[in-house]
């Protein structure tokens, strides 16, 4: 295919695509698919030295919707520029380097994943909310912008003003939205963008949206800087949650741009890069913009989470709690750098919910090393097949039991149940036997019949003798192990028995609440509901395993192999027993560091503000953690005072 014949097809292509992202709220690509191609396109332009009249890379945004009223932006709402390698941004550094003959100071914060929206302001009142449209005319979306709890609809200034920001609906939210929706929403963009967007104010109320300020275009107020600007953000109550610094090189900007990477798992809301800005106004006249997007700023974007391909098939497997998963088959695809071929459907109701076909093309999302989950329906395809569901376990035949949205195999001698409980059992954070692994669970069972931890911890040499791949040095090697592991910690053996939903932090809460196997297991629903992160499902489920007579008869016979539970080491130090809370951005510290020098000083890391936690260590922008840490008068220090208790 010759250039001009592929640059029509690009185009064809990525208009299609725009039209459903931006007018209809119904993406097929992930954004970075879209960015793919559409670096395709301007790379070809720029080697022809033309473009097509109809090009994308004219356009910021899509054209407003008729349904909607329509009104023009006092300033206009450009797109920003984009690279992806810090050589690229280094490139853009050396561009404004030229532009002024030195490098000048500049803002960086957080590029939030939601739907634009600019707000007016006259006389102290919010008149008018629109989207962005077509950088100039936007749709008039008022209704909808007002149901946004902590959006301010007044402000001390009373001059005209248009301060823009993105409509973003937190995950928290989302995750409570889809708990109880008939359709569940595919991302949080797709959330956000679509209660914007409908004509019932009730569906934005509904979600709980929250609108995250980071620019004043037009206004009678003079401001000479993006940090007056801020400052004038956060003075008038509006929600600017997230990294925002300024720095003075170009390598800091990447320091920054690094640490939001981290971070941005930990975070409530999506973000997809950075944003790096030339601080002072007056140079940005200088440098001047183009077409669509200013050239005194730039987003740094991260690798994609989220793509699209094709579901294949999708296969059952059985877990240690004996669920039926189902484990989607995908056509290869490349997320963030990592090859995924196969995904999470989490069970049946989630299937029934998201309207999954084998041959669609659905979203997979990806985030940090979690097993890639399906989110959605990108495109139905013609002959899609319904995902049947199974009536008979697909390992050992036994018939399926149907509780809730989940699948359960009701056989007792399940291999893949069996072998996944045993090596779960004797894994590092379990009881951690050394030299033990799935083979060797799935050796045991096959050959040996050893179905749960007591056979696993009466094994003898005797037992092993004559299993492939076991010599005599080996042997007494396992057996040492497990004679070791015998003596464990209580957290650890709350871990190893596999109660649903205990992982490791909460066996270690447990642990620290209760104090004695006997404490947990004679615990309350209410008495459990009072450790941090335990919810009603984990307190019902921790109830129910111990009040059943044959779990409680496992635990006394893995006690009678002579497991004994030892008191753990506790860290001593300045913040022994003390529970704290880490919120914003530390000056030279990220959050991992400050947790392990907090632990290791005794203390423990508290997700979030209540009346049991003793100090909150905050940072820039700490957000709503340290508003309520305020009303419930807890301490709240900084880096420099938490440096100083530290004795650093």
């Amino acid at each position: 295919m010759d250039k001009l014949a592929r640059m029509k097809e690009l185009v064809a292509t990525l208009n299609e695509w725009a039209k459903l992202y931006y007018e209809e709220d119904a993406p097929v690509v992930s954004d970075a698919e879209y960015d793919r191609l559409y670096d395709e396109l301007r790379k070809l332009e720029e080697e022809e030295g033309y473009s097509l009249k109809d090009s994308p890379t004219h356009r910021v945004g899509g054209a407003p919707q008729r349904k909607f009223e329509q009104s023009k932006h006092l300033k206009k709402l450009y797109s920003l520029d984009k690279c992806q390698t810090s050589e690229e941004f280094y490139e853009w550094c050396a561009r404004i380097e030229k532009a002024l003959g030195y490098l000048p100071t500049l803002t960086c914060e957080y590029k939030f994943d939601g739907l634009t929206l600019n707000l007016l302001y006259e006389n102290g009142k919010l008149q008018k909310a629109t989207t962005r449209g077509n950088g100039t005319v936007g749709e008039v979306v008022t209704a909808q912008v007002k149901t946004i709890k902590k959006l301010p609809t007044s402000i001390s200034f009373k001059g005209r003003i248009e301060i823009q920001g993105e409509g973003i609906l937190r995950l928290s939210n989302l995750e409570k939205y889809n708990a109880t929706a008939a359709e569940p929403l595919k991302n949080a963009r797709n959330g956000a963008a679509g209660a914007i967007r409908s004509l019932d104010p009730s569906v934005a109320a509904e979600r709980g949206l929250s609108f995250m300020a980071y620019n004043i275009g037009y206004s009678e107020l003079e401001l000479d800087t993006q940090q007056s600007m801020h400052k004038f953000l956060v003075d008038e109550g509006f929600e600017v949650e997230g990294g925002w610094r300024t720095v003075n090189s170009a390598k800091d900007a990447m320091l920054f741009a690094a640490e939001t990477e981290e971070e941005r798992p930990n975070l409530d809301y999506l973000i997809d890069g950075v944003v790096f800005k030339v601080d002072d106004l007056r140079l940005r006249d200088e440098i001047g913009v183009t077409e669509k997007f200013p050239k005194w700023a730039v987003a740094y974007k991260f690798k994609a989470d989220e793509m699209t391909t094709e579901l294949k098939d999708v296969e059952w497997q059985v877990s240690r709690s004996a669920k039926l998963n189902p484990i989607a088959i995908l056509e290869p695809v490349d997320i963030g750098g990592v090859t995924v071929s196969r995904a999470t459907l989490n069970n049946y109701g989630d299937i029934l919910k998201k309207q999954v076909r084998i041959g669609d093309r659905v979203f997979i999302r990806r985030s940090n090393d979690v097993i890639p989950e399906i989110m959605g329906v990108a495109q139905r395809q013609e002959g899609a097949k319904f995902i049947e569901k199974p009536t008979v376990c697909p390992v050992c035949g036994s018939p399926v039991e149907e509780s809730g949205a989940f699948l359960y195999c009701t056989g007792k001698h399940c291999a893949p149940q069996i072998i996944s409980a045993l090596d779960h059992f004797a894994s590092k954070d379990a009881l951690d036997i050394d030299g033990f692994s799935e083979k060797t669970a799935e050796l045991l069972f096959n050959e040996r019949h050893i179905f749960d931890g007591v056979g696993l911890l009466s094994l003898t040499k005797e037992d092993m003798l004559g299993l492939e791949g076991f010599g005599e040095k080996k042997i007494g090697n396992l057996i040492a192990s497990i004679e070791k592991a015998k003596h464990t910690t209580l957290d650890r053996f709350l871990f190893a028995i596999g109660i649903e939903g205990i992982g490791k932090k909460t066996a270690r809460d447990l642990q620290k609440r209760f104090k004695t196997l006997e404490g947990i297991m004679s615990a309350s629903e209410e008495e459990l509901l009072e450790v941090d992160g335990i919810g009603d499902i984990l307190a019902k489920n921790i109830t129910d395993y111990f009040s059943d007579e044959k779990n409680r008869d496992y635990v006394e016979r893995l006690i009678a192999c002579g497991i004994t539970i030892e008191e753990p080491e506790e860290a001593d130090g300045v913040f022994k027993g003390m529970r704290i809370v880490l919120t914003g951005s530390l000056p030279t510290y990220r959050r991992g560091e400050a947790t392990a020098l907090i632990e290791g000083a005794g203390g423990e890391v508290a997700a979030s503000v209540s009346k049991t936690v003793d100090l909150v260590l905050a940072g820039e922008d700490a957000g709503s953690k340290l508003e309520k840490a305020q009303k419930l008068g807890i301490k709240i220090i900084d880096e420099d005072e938490f440096k100083r208790m530290l004795g650093i």
